[in-house]
Formats: structure tokens, sequence, C-alpha cells
């Protein structure tokens, strides 16, 4: 179910791509990995965090939300401040809402 665009893979590295696969997998698998690979985001709903992957060239983050059924990724975007824009939380949590008035949740 694509809500608004879609998120595409990122040009991570190899290395990278692979920290992030392992990071959603032990979401996927009930973990909670803590810092400094995640850390929760309360500011934009219950069960929210940002997984953090470093890259060669560049810091990565990765919003998303922990469902009983699914790992929701909401957004991905390249590290370029100290804190997160609030652009972005806000971004977050209107897929989220609108996620949530689809699915009925």
């Amino acid at each position: 179910m694509i809500l608004s665009g879609e998120i595409k893979s990122p040009p991570f590295s190899e290395d990278a791509r692979i920290e992030a696969g392992v990071l959603l997998g032990v979401l996927q698998s009930g973990g909670s990995p803590s810092l400094p690979h995640a850390r929760p985001m309360p500011c934009i709903g219950p069960r929210c965090l940002e997984l953090r992957v470093k890259d060669k060239t560049a810091e990565w983050r990765i919003f998303c939300r922990v469902d009983s059924d699914a790992v929701l990724m909401v957004h991905v975007l390249m590290k370029k401040t100290q804190a997160t824009p609030k652009s972005v939380i806000d971004l977050c949590v209107e897929r989220l809402k609108a996620f949530d008035r689809l699915t009925k949740r």
C-alpha cells in the first residue's frame, strides 16, 4: 500500500545496506535495538523509532513504527543536522495517521 509517494532504497554502500537489513530484521523478530543503533521517537508516536545507519560518507536515518504484525518504514533521510527537522517529524506523523485511517487501526 502506497500512501504518499514511495520510499526508494537510498544509495547505501553494501555494508550500510546490510546494517539496515540487520536492524530491520531485529525489529521484525521482536527485538529492540538501542543506542547507538536506534532511539525511540515518541514525538512521532508510540512504538516509533529512528534507526541509525552509518555509511562511508553519510549517516542515514530510517524512521519506522513497530506494530504487532509489521514494521512500517515511514521515511528515510540522510542526516544533515543534529536535530530531526520538524518537517520530517510532521511528515512521519501524517503518514502514520493516513495509514491508520486506511487500515482502521
